[in-house]
């Protein structure tokens, strides 16, 4: 299949996920000699996020609800992302002028529940409206061979393989001495305290990103008593803002990675570390199930399965302590099933050929 113009429309909610996934794909695409415009109401993060930009990947400040749009070949609603009237009106137009119709993707949030593989790849007419006739398609990310797939470079891990951990702590100016590293991209969990005083019982080096997790850190420091970490073996380092390249050193470079939401989970299976991952909390404690299915997929050990409901605020109960060995064993098990398969943009890329391109 030959290039192909696209359009993801990416809608920021809170924590800057959204963008992330979608720049990712986005480049991810271009690599492929594919043409990307993304659409992005605050694409200020990108500033930080992916510094160096990307050719083949035009960024596009707002919804395309006040430009004379004309739509390319395939458009990507991101995460149940609105189209405007008007985007939608385009691309009814544009149907009508063409051979084929402009194909409409909704790329929807990664989960590892069965009804993933049971939706993947699903087609839903649109009956009214300013997209009256247009068919939208929805396509999940998952684990497995029937659904979607996961991003991931084709280089990555040749890259992982020759990352060099000492230097990358030199650059960050980081005295690191050889002790275990934990990497720390979190909410607000509700055992921060304990955590803190379970890592201080042996040496260790805690490295904690910049926003919502240094903040969640530095008000758990604020409340421990004077004697928490008298021998100072636990040592802390508060990191900058990281681009997404620097995001996935940092993944590397720790022994433990405690990660969040999506981007980060997924990034964190293909560091090979042992990983705790945080839900984003819903409130009709839907993340539960979510939470279970994941490490169900992952075969992970009780002693894993209990950390992580502590974690998440599912049970109350001490945490235990770190079991690293044993924890990255389970992981890289879990990386190598995902190796075998096809990434998420070779099975993007084969939907459309087989569905919308013909």
């Amino acid at each position: 299949m030959g290039g192909l113009r696209w359009d993801i429309f990416c809608h920021v909610v809170d924590n800057f996920g959204d963008i992330g996934i979608c720049w990712r794909l986005a480049t991810q695409l271009a690599a492929r000699q594919q043409s990307v415009r993304l659409w992005v109401d605050e694409p200020s993060a990108l500033a930080w996020m992916a510094p160096a930009g990307c050719p083949g990947v035009q960024v596009l400040a707002g919804s395309g609800a006040d430009v004379a749009y004309e739509p390319g070949d395939i458009v990507i609603a991101a995460f149940g992302c609105p189209l405007p009237p008007n985007v939608l009106a385009a691309m009814v137009r544009a149907g009508q002028q063409r051979d084929r119709r402009v194909g409409w993707i909704n790329l929807e949030y990664l989960s590892a529940e069965p009804y993933v593989a049971r939706s993947h790849g699903l087609a839903s007419p649109v009956p009214g409206g300013a997209a009256a006739g247009v068919h939208k398609w929805f396509f999940f990310p998952g684990f497995t061979a029937d659904t979607g797939g996961l991003l991931r470079e084709p280089d990555l891990l040749q890259r992982r393989l020759r990352f060099d951990r000492a230097a990358w702590f030199a650059s960050q100016g980081i005295a690191w001495a050889g002790e275990p590293v934990v990497s720390l991209f979190c909410y607000e969990p509700p055992v921060l305290d304990q955590w803190l005083a379970a890592m201080a019982q042996s040496p260790r080096r805690l490295l904690v990103t910049d926003g919502r997790a240094a903040s969640a850190l530095r008000g758990a420091l604020a409340a421990m008593p004077a004697s928490w970490n008298r021998d100072q073996a636990l040592k802390i380092s508060f990191l900058p803002l990281l681009s997404q390249v620097e995001f996935d050193h940092l993944l590397w470079a720790a022994d433990a990675n405690f990660v969040r939401g999506e981007d980060s989970l997924v990034r964190a299976l293909w560091s090979g570390a042992a990983l705790v991952w945080q839900a984003y909390a819903q409130s009709d404690a839907a993340h539960h199930a979510k939470l279970d299915a994941f490490l169900d997929w992952l075969h992970a050990p009780a002693s894993l399965r209990r950390y992580h409901r502590i974690w998440n605020g599912i049970e109350i109960a001490p945490l235990p302590d770190i079991e690293m060995t044993q924890w990255r064993a389970v992981v890289e098990a879990a990386r190598a099933r995902l190796l075998a398969q096809e990434d998420l943009v070779s099975r993007l890329l084969g939907f459309v050929a087989e569905k919308l391109v013909k």
